[in-house]
């Protein structure tokens, strides 16, 4: 089947001038294109999609054609953002093991226990013990209902420990990336992993590849058959696939993927069905392994029983007393076995104390019970629920729309009235910038001398690093009385557990969001576990988003996509019928019919597709949007000043912009109203072009235009949290580009977000009340 697009006439091709029409009448078939398909974003857990997922050839992380946009932060001479906020982490990491060493030892029990909990808890005793754990711990493991799907590997590299250990350095040594070099010709691997690879195994990469060649699979975009390949060239006949070595290696990679894919921990029966579909021979022997070699922590959490359904109830690692408790009747209850990578588990854990902290204690009294209440009195209906609930708790949950926003704002400028430190910080600079143009209402009172700084709004990474927002005090903590956090749902559990740790005794915590969009591209659903577990007060706001708009994704938020009256030409439905026609309509959208009928420019019109690659990916979308909006050369890596890009300097950071130009020093941009120079070697890395992103890039903006593309091969992308988030980027007009007939409502009313593996609530259920 050709996928050139059939010709079209003007008289049909103008379909915002033509007028509205709405999700309910495209009906027009769509012809999924021949050749390469769309490389869906999918669900929150698979962050943006830009890898292929096919046995390709092994490329550097960052660095190949579908690293695109997701690369590694610049390398510059002085520390760097991302350096500070690494070291930031390091520095909370020890934080966090200095207070678990402070802590009694684990509680003698386990008496009750028997099956594969018994065993699990033996073997957790014995590595605790240095020992190796019996070789039955999982001889018997509770099968697994269905075999557990490969995760999906997303677009970003995921740096390991020993990078981020040595973040602030110029990197290794010229002549351990050499030897690193030959070792990889000798196995027949790129060459051009050898800095990553360096990096990571550090100054004895070399020897601790020839000794286990499975520790390519650390480096990012190595797939196990491609580290396969590599072991069986270095070590030859002594290479098999029972080999204990590709075991372990392959189990921490299912673990790494698993947390790409959104879950902290994976259950055992679910991890060990993965390693055999992966050709790992003896499962069990390969998770023993990894627990004996302390690559993977093991947990146990007691299930409730609720009629058919059990509920995590509680759980431990070292003290795994709480999974041991009886019923009434004195039955032992069923326990659920979960692995998970340490540097996850920590930050869970972490999260979970910190959270914990804000619940059970008292905020710091500034202003009396009744300016509070009198704060509140001036808000309107949930506006005042929230400022009540902010008055009496250290932790208060605020869930809404885009109208919703509203409130947060006057919660800061009451809190700022009664002399409290009151910051916002959103996850990223799309967000920032939105909510500080609500917070800067020229109506606010200006504050008076020797008064707290006006509230305003930073971005997490910024408030973290001290690059933005009030600082540290003298003992380490955030200077700050009350902190709200926008865009919630795209918290994962490390910028969480940050936070957390951050926050001074007696401050007040207000995490507020859409609980709709899609959740945060790192592990862990930090948002909806909080909703779910009940622990603290939840505001939510009864501000509707307005218009056709709001109506639209409103029904979509639970599962309706109603037709909407849309008689400003608020929603249009572009019906296609392949690959090549969605490319065009596109186009010509931006460019011609939403300027000429709805008049929005082209430079506030935002196009979001599903995935990057494919025939209408993020990297086609963009190259027939700059050959319309911006031609050139490209003459630098691709780009030429005036290109819309977005630069990720770090994995899962988004910054939007425009190239200035580019020197000796490498493409200048304008991001977010300040100059960033990404070096040469970085660019094609972490540099992709932005007049079209990924749902998960567009979280946390709004514009005044959006053009949703779907075309026929990506039905295996849409979900409801995808399309809800897609369609609420637009502020004033949102056209969809419909190549996926009735896919589309039954993506909404049918396929909720996947679920993720997380033990926040667990973790929290013993050490907070429930808020009821």
């Amino acid at each position: 089947m050709s996928t050139e697009p059939e010709p079209v006439t003007e008289d049909t091709t103008d379909a915002v001038d033509a007028g509205p029409e709405t999700p309910g009448d495209a009906t027009a078939p769509a012809t999924e294109a021949a050749g390469e398909t769309v490389r869906p974003e999918g669900e929150p857990e698979t962050a943006d999609a830009g890898a292929d997922s096919g046995t390709r050839p092994v490329e550097p992380a960052g660095q190949g054609p579908d690293a695109g946009g997701e690369g590694e932060g610049e390398a510059a001479a002085q520390v760097s953002e991302v350096d500070a906020e690494l070291a930031a982490q390091r520095l909370e990491r020890e934080r966090i093991e200095r207070r678990k060493a402070e802590k009694q030892g684990p509680i003698d029990a386990g008496g009750k226990l028997s099956g594969t909990a018994a065993d699990l808890l033996a073997a957790v005793r014995a590595v605790e013990s240095g020992e190796k754990p019996a070789a039955a711990v999982f001889g018997a493991p509770e099968p697994a209902r269905r075999p557990a799907p490969e995760p999906v590997r997303p677009s970003r590299p995921t740096p390991a420990e020993p990078a981020a250990a040595s973040a602030g350095s110029a990197g290794p040594a010229p002549e351990t990336v050499q030897t690193v070099r030959r070792v990889l010709a000798e196995g027949g691997a790129p060459e051009a992993l050898a800095p990553q690879t360096a990096a990571l195994l550090g100054e004895g990469a070399q020897e601790a590849l020839r000794a286990d060649p499975w520790q390519l699979l650390r480096v990012g975009g190595v797939r196990p058959e491609q580290a396969d390949g590599f072991a069986r060239a270095l070590l030859g006949a002594e290479c098999g696939p029972d080999d204990e070595r590709r075991g372990r290696a392959v189990t921490v990679w299912l673990l790494e993927q698993a947390a790409l894919a959104g879950h902290t921990a994976l259950e055992l029966p679910r991890l060990v069905a993965t390693l055999a579909q992966r050709g790992v021979p003896d499962p069990d022997a390969a998770v023993q392994s990894t627990l004996a070699e302390g690559e993977a922590l093991a947990f146990q959490d007691a299930l409730e029983e609720t009629g058919a359904h059990r509920e995590p109830a509680a759980s431990g690692a070292a003290g795994p007393d709480r999974a041991e408790e009886q019923d009434e009747g004195g039955e032992e209850r069923p326990v659920r076995v979960l692995i998970g990578l340490e540097r996850y588990a920590l930050a869970e854990e972490s999260l979970a104390d910190g959270l914990a902290r804000l619940v059970n204690s008292t905020p710091k009294q500034d202003g009396s019970a009744a300016d509070w209440e009198q704060a509140a009195a001036s808000a309107q209906g949930s506006g005042a629920e929230l400022i009540r609930a902010v008055a009496a708790h250290g932790l208060v949950l605020h869930t809404g729309g885009e109208a919703s926003l509203a409130e947060p704002a006057a919660l800061l400028h009451a809190a700022h009235a009664l002399g409290l430190r009151a910051w916002a910080a959103a996850p990223g600079p799309l967000g920032r910038d939105r909510f500080g143009a609500l917070l800067g209402d020229p109506s606010a009172e200006p504050p008076s001398p020797g008064s707290p700084a006006a509230p305003a709004a930073v971005t997490v990474a910024g408030l973290l690093t001290g690059a933005e927002g009030p600082g540290r005090d003298a003992d380490g903590a955030l200077d700050l009385d009350l902190l709200v956090v926008l865009d919630a749902p795209q918290l994962d559990v490390e910028a969480g557990a940050l936070l957390a740790e951050s926050l001074p005794d007696g401050a007040r915590l207000v995490l507020a969001g859409d609980p709709a969009v899609l959740w945060s591209v790192g592990p862990g659903r930090v948002f909806a576990d909080l909703l779910a577990a009940r622990v603290c007060p939840q505001i939510a706001s009864r501000r509707p988003d307005p218009g056709p708009l709001g109506e639209l994704v409103s029904g979509i938020g639970v599962g309706e996509l109603s037709q909407v009256e849309a008689p400003g030409k608020e929603v249009v439905i572009v019906p296609v019928r392949d690959a090549g026609e969605a490319v065009h309509r596109t186009v010509q959208l931006v460019a011609d019919s939403v300027p000429r009928a709805i008049g929005v420019p082209a430079e506030e019109t935002q196009v979001i597709t599903p995935g990057h690659g494919g025939a209408v990916g993020t990297r086609a979308l963009n190259a027939a949007l700059k050959e319309r909006l911006n031609p050139g050369p490209g003459r630098f890596g691709g780009f030429d000043p005036g290109d819309r890009v977005v630069h990720t300097p770090a994995p899962g950071r988004v910054l939007p912009g425009r190239v200035v130009g580019a020197d000796a020093d490498g493409l200048r941009l304008s991001c977010a109203g300040e100059t960033v120079v990404v070096p040469r070697d970085r660019v094609e890395g972490s540099v992709r072009h932005g007049w079209a992103l990924t749902a998960h890039q567009a979280l946390g903006g709004r514009w005044p235009a959006v053009v949703v593309v779907l075309p026929g091969d990506a039905v295996p992308a849409l979900s409801r949290p995808w399309i809800y988030t897609a369609f609420g980027r637009a502020a004033r007009h949102l056209s969809v580009v419909h190549g996926v007939e009735q896919a589309l409502p039954r993506a909404v009313a049918e396929v909720p977000a996947k679920p993720r593996t997380t033990r926040l609530p667990v973790l929290l259920a013993p050490q907070t009340p429930a808020a009821g």
